[in-house]
């Protein structure tokens, strides 16, 4: 024997289910967005950080060639340590970083030693349910900055005139340069630290 009321309850309950898995495809079309969304933002802050290091890196490289072409002027160590002498912009290998990750770039020197970066996709979010965001951009931001790990220290005592100083530098390394023997010279990394920061 069949309910009387079975027909009309199983229709009643079918616009209660499209309604229900209605919402569920929209719930799930709209946290596909907040992904599309998320990932290009991941993306363009990928691209400042790589930038931001690529341009400090290159400042470091050649603040290392300034100090290897005046290793025998000790009184210059410093200033050259300090970054207040005058090297290229690394900004130019932010651009070139930039492009590899489909991104462009505005980098600025930050201070004697940093750089700040703005980067911003190639790609758009994409099509998304909100409306108005398809052909939206991601743009980050990333600071990065070169110091010295070294300190300028004077030579021994007991040490001849034409003495170099010594390089005392993080993690306890010193560098005790002989002018008659100049192999085993530091390397970039061993003078200088190079780090993302918050600014």
């Amino acid at each position: 024997m069949t309910h009387p009321h079975a027909g009309s309850d199983a229709g009643q309950a079918f616009p209660i289910y499209i309604t229900v898995v209605g919402g569920l495809l929209l719930l799930a079309l709209a946290y596909f967005a907040v992904g599309q969304a998320a990932a290009t933002r991941s993306e363009a802050q990928t691209a400042a950080d790589a930038a931001a290091l690529a341009a400090a890196l290159e400042t470091r490289d050649r603040l290392a060639d300034e100090w290897l072409e005046y290793v025998l002027e000790p009184d210059t160590w410093q200033d050259i340590f300090d970054g207040r002498v005058p090297v290229p912009s690394g900004c130019w290998r932010a651009h070139e970083l930039a492009a590899r990750n489909d991104a462009s770039v505005d980098c600025q020197p930050d201070g004697l030693m940093g750089y700040r970066v703005v980067a911003e996709t190639n790609d758009t979010v994409g099509d998304s349910i909100v409306p108005g965001t398809e052909g939206r951009k991601a743009t980050e931001t990333a600071s990065a900055v070169v110091e010295a790990r070294c300190s300028v220290e004077p030579p021994a005592e007991d040490a001849d005139d034409e003495a170099l100083p010594i390089l005392s530098c993080k993690g306890g390394e010193e560098w005790d340069l002989k002018p008659d023997d100049l192999s085993g010279l530091p390397k970039p990394e061993d003078l200088f630290d190079v780090h993302l920061t918050d600014g």
